[in-house]
């Protein structure tokens, strides 16, 4: 452990780097020379990105030390594991080479996120929270502290990736080490059931279980000489992959600690004769194999061929993995070994079932049943708390707290860059990243103070979300349900509530008066709360102690605390809420084209003589991009009269102008890589972009930085205001999606432009005059929720030409269509045609399998390329429909490409002759009398598609096997 603990150290350098950007030139190296601990391969040599070695390694680290042994002896290596602990906290947003140093199935060089790997970050983060690594002896300096909001993103989205390993990897033999020993990262028994027996229903054989589908390691077909297979040549090894007895060996030590003796007793029996009998004893190969005489008929009939040991695992070699994990279990088997004493750390127990490691610092548990979140309110100034004391509501204010200090979660963050600072080595503390609300929720002992945080939702944000007081009040009930959902921590959260002045103006006061009188019965939404004072609360709450400050000196030097605001006669008397004054020409709006060729002294003069917030917005824009930001008017730089024309609007709810001059500003609202991130890992894909014009796809988490560059150069030329607004989109969509994951279904790729069309459509069937700019930040989000729920519950109330413009525009699929598109494309050798976009046969069927998350992403992006949400959902009945056809007549197939698209029109056109004798009407190319038709009807369009199909069958390639074969007819 200490050799390794020493080949790491000297790559301190790359621990830096890959704090701040987590690319694989940045990764730490794993394969070191026995002598020199130099790395053995290149950066470019070798798939070496691998969070779950940095994982294991913290886990073993924990556990012996936990045992008795002294692994680590100096400050220096404290600093470092510290700075381990940073390095794994966002494998969660990290896409790597995973277990088997490949990256995805098709062994090309790519990463992706892997859920062994986030499994094994979740669970060093657990094991190594609040852990001395001086053990007994050691001292404060010695403590390991973890981000519990990070370990959180890493749990719930571990959670959520299984029973998949990856998006190509269907599943992988790699989750068995992580949901078992070693690892133990899950606790809930159904999805641990489930990972299980998708792994076993997969990949198991007679000698063992394959580690993913295709793995062409070590099979007698691969050559070894390449580092990359060719395009479609995993397909090679289908049906031949090697087959591993170590997992029947890691099943059965789980069954061990499951205390499951049939399962022991039937695990050893598959494993007996598997091994290799030596003069040393029992050897376990490190895996079996088809010999090459015999590929052609195990790949005929699957499990028939006898395979053949490696020669690791003989007296040629030792498999040294394999053998010291047969070992293990056999001292188990013959209880030599027990449990306890190779889990120390008792990593196989749920959480609140383990031994305290230091009361002192805080440490995961269960979330207890009756979790009480205590809440303090905080008025930000006196006169506030009277006012609100005359609505019987009882705050207290700064002072009254001292010497009880309140900081923001940038103090807090702020305070946490000093943890596992090491200039010898050259290591910085933790990296600049926001605190969420489970860490904000802690009471914290600083240099002898005591500091209360309140979360981000309170924080005077740049972005305009915080003006809208229904949107700040909705995130804070959704804080409540997280913290009594996500809360696993001893003691009771504590969340403060800042009051501030601009909450009590506008027509929102009643609403923010309801939340506080729920605050005071004790139950919010159903979530239970406990109101008082902090001084009262303190003993209850959950407590840390950031001891790793105590050499920094006075902390009044380098820490902020909110201070109380002294205000004058703010308010008339104490029961009047101040109202917003009337402004004249509010309504006032220039036309835009007559602004542009007037002169700058003409628009300032038009500027000071207006009250009007939409015509000094649009003024203000003229000038921004005519003379940019460093233009002065009248003693105030252009970007100052903005910031005060964006406060002014959402003070009179003046939205579109809030958006416009927030996108002319290029703002940017906090946590929305986060929320890409929570988009991406529950198999989705995102792409922004106005909707008509260019997208781009996101289907690998990016960085802050990297995502606002994208959504405004994307969006600004052709609608400015969206490059604000798809933003507000990202963040409500990454947190339905995790609290409502069900009305995504079927929605594999979220184009949040599209999405932007689908709200249009509602808007236009609600006929209310309204434009989506115009709307609040909380009715977007209610609409945007309203058009989810809708279209999945609500579908009946609309017109066949609604539901398929909403249908499409959400991109929204059945349930089997992308299995439905892989059988279509095994019956057409020459592909698949939509819209100009051809999706071939091979290497698409030799590189993927049917229920691939890949082949539907690959789906969606021949879908992509259509235009018309009503067209692209006549599309996939199409698909539907040919797809039935070919159900019903296997001998039927597609002698060249099937284009789409001419079904589509062959039908449209057979409709238009019907309608034509019918009704009269003319041939013309528009087709909305096609859309608003519904499908099953006498008439309706899916008649027309079976009749096209049909025709374009007959006119392909017939097959018949029998002569009793079903026929076309």
């Amino acid at each position: 452990m200490r050799g390794i603990l020493f080949c790491w150290i000297r790559q301190t350098d790359k621990v830096e780097d890959f704090k701040a950007n987590q690319r694989a030139e940045f990764a730490l190296h794993s394969a070191f020379h026995m002598e020199t601990g130099d790395p053995v391969y290149r950066d470019d040599e070798y798939g070496h990105l691998q969070i779950n070695v940095i994982g294991l390694y913290l886990i073993f680290l924990v556990q012996m030390i936990s045992s008795g042994l002294q692994i680590i002896f100096t400050t220096d290596e404290v600093n470092f594991v510290q700075n381990l602990v940073f390095y794994v906290e966002r494998a969660y947003r990290t896409p790597d080479y995973g277990t088997w140093e490949r990256g995805s199935k098709y062994n090309n060089g790519s990463t992706e996120i892997h859920a062994s790997s986030i499994g094994l970050a979740k669970s060093s983060l657990e094991s190594i929270n609040g852990v001395n690594l001086f053990g007994e002896q050691g001292t404060s300096s010695s403590v390991i502290y973890v981000d519990i909001d990070a370990h959180n993103r890493n749990r719930t989205i571990f959670e959520s990736i299984l029973p998949r390993e990856s998006n190509s990897k269907n599943t992988d033999a790699a989750l068995l080490s992580t949901i078992g020993w070693p690892a133990f990262a899950l606790h809930e028994e159904d999805i641990k059931e489930r990972t299980i027996s998708k792994v076993l229903r997969k990949l198991r054989g007679k000698y063992g279980i394959k580690r993913y589908l295709r793995d062409g390691y070590r099979t007698v077909l691969e050559d070894n000489k390449r580092r990359y297979y060719k395009p479609a040549e995993i397909k090679l090894f289908d049906g031949i992959e090697c087959e591993w007895p170590v997992f029947f060996i890691l099943l059965l030590i789980d069954r061990i600690f499951q205390h499951d003796k049939e399962g022991v007793e039937y695990y050893s029996k598959l494993i007996s004769p598997l091994l290799y009998n030596s003069d040393d004893g029992k050897m376990v190969p490190k895996y079996y194999y088809v010999p090459k005489e015999n590929i052609e008929e195990e790949k005929r009939v699957p499990g028939s061929m006898t395979r053949y040991p490696s020669a690791e695992g003989t007296t040629d070699g030792t498999y040294m993995l394999g053998q010291s994990v047969y070992f293990i279990s056999q001292l188990l088997v013959n209880g030599l070994l027990n449990v306890n004493d190779l889990d120390p750390i008792r990593r196989h127990l749920p959480a609140s079932e383990r031994p305290k490691v230091n009361m002192r610092y805080s440490s995961f548990q269960i979330t207890p049943p009756d979790l009480v979140t205590q809440v303090i309110l905080i008025a930000e100034s006196a006169r506030l708390q009277q006012l609100l004391a005359t609505y019987g509501i009882q705050t207290q204010t700064p002072h009254q707290i001292e010497p009880i200090q309140i900081w923001s979660p940038k103090e807090l963050s702020k305070a946490y860059e000093y943890l596992g600072v090491n200039r010898k080595l050259g290591l910085t503390g933790r990296p600049k990243r926001p605190f969420g609300v489970l860490s904000t929720s802690k009471i914290y002992r600083v240099c002898g103070s005591t500091v209360l945080c309140y979360p981000l939702v309170f924080e005077v944000s740049d972005f305009y979300l915080a003006q809208d007081v229904p949107i700040m009040l909705d995130d804070l009930k959704n804080d409540l349900a997280f913290l009594s959902k996500c809360w696993k921590l001893s003691g009771r959260p504590t969340f403060c509530m800042i009051i501030r002045e601009s909450n009590v103006r506008g027509p929102n006061f009643e609403e923010f008066l309801n939340l506080l009188a729920q605050f005071k019965r004790g139950d919010v939404d159903g979530i239970r709360v406990r109101l008082g004072k902090l001084q009262s609360l303190i003993t209850s709450g959950c407590v840390e102690h950031l001891d790793f400050l105590d050499k920094i000196g006075d902390p009044s030097d380098i820490f902020v605390p909110f201070e109380e605001k002294t205000v004058g006669s703010s308010f008339k008397s104490l029961t009047e809420i101040p109202k917003l004054p009337e402004l004249n020409d509010v309504a006032l709006r220039y036309n835009e084209q007559d602004l542009i060729p007037k002169a700058n002294w003409d628009l300032i003069h038009m500027l000071k003589s207006t009250d009007g917030i939409y015509s000094q917005s649009q003024i203000l824009k003229v000038l921004f991009q005519r003379e940019g930001a460093n233009y002065w008017i009248e003693g105030q730089s252009i970007v100052q009269k903005m910031e005060r024309l964006i406060h002014q609007a959402g003070l009179y709810k003046e939205w579109s102008v809030v958006r416009l001059q927030s996108a002319l500003l290029h703002k940017t609202v906090d946590s929305l890589a986060p929320s890409v991130t929570t988009i991406l890992v529950r198999g989705k894909q995102v792409t922004v972009g106005v909707y008509g014009h260019e997208e781009e796809v996101l289907d690998k988490p990016v960085s802050p930085g990297y995502l606002q560059d994208l959504i405004f150069r994307i969006c600004l030329p052709y609608n400015i205001q969206e490059a604000v607004l798809q933003q507000e989109l990202i963040l409500g969509i990454g947190k339905l999606i995790a609290t409502s994951p069900e009305l995504f279904e079927g929605i594999l790729k979220i184009r949040i432009g599209w999405f932007v069309r689908a709200m249009r459509f509602e808007l236009e069937q609600d006929d209310e005059g309204f434009e989506l700019h115009d709307l609040s930040p909380n009715d977007v989000k209610t609409l945007l929720i309203a058009v989810l729920v809708r279209n999945v519950y609500e579908a009946d109330c609309r017109t066949s030409l609604q539901k398929r413009q909403l249908d499409g525009a959400l991109n929204r699929v059945p349930k089997d269509f992308y299995d439905r598109v892989w059988s279509i494309l095994e019956k057409t050798p020459y592909g698949i045609k939509v819209a100009g976009y051809l999706l071939p046969q091979q290497p698409t069927l030799s590189d993927m399998t049917m229920y691939e998350l890949n082949f539907s992403l690959l789906v969606e992006q021949m879908l992509s390329k259509i235009v018309d949400p009503a067209y692209r959902q006549i599309m996939v009945e199409t698909f539907m429909v040919v797809s039935t056809m070919l159900d019903r007549n296997p001998e039927a197939t597609f002698d060249q490409a099937v284009n789409m698209d001419r079904i589509i029109m062959e039908a449209f056109e057979e409709f238009q002759r019907d309608l034509s004798k019918s009704e009269g009407h003319e041939k013309q190319d528009e087709m909305t009398k096609f859309y608003n038709t519904p499908p099953y009807v006498k008439h309706g369009t899916s008649r027309y598609l079976t009749k096209a199909v049909i025709n374009n069958l007959l006119d392909g390639e017939m097959r018949f096997v029998s002569d009793d074969m079903c026929s076309l007819s």
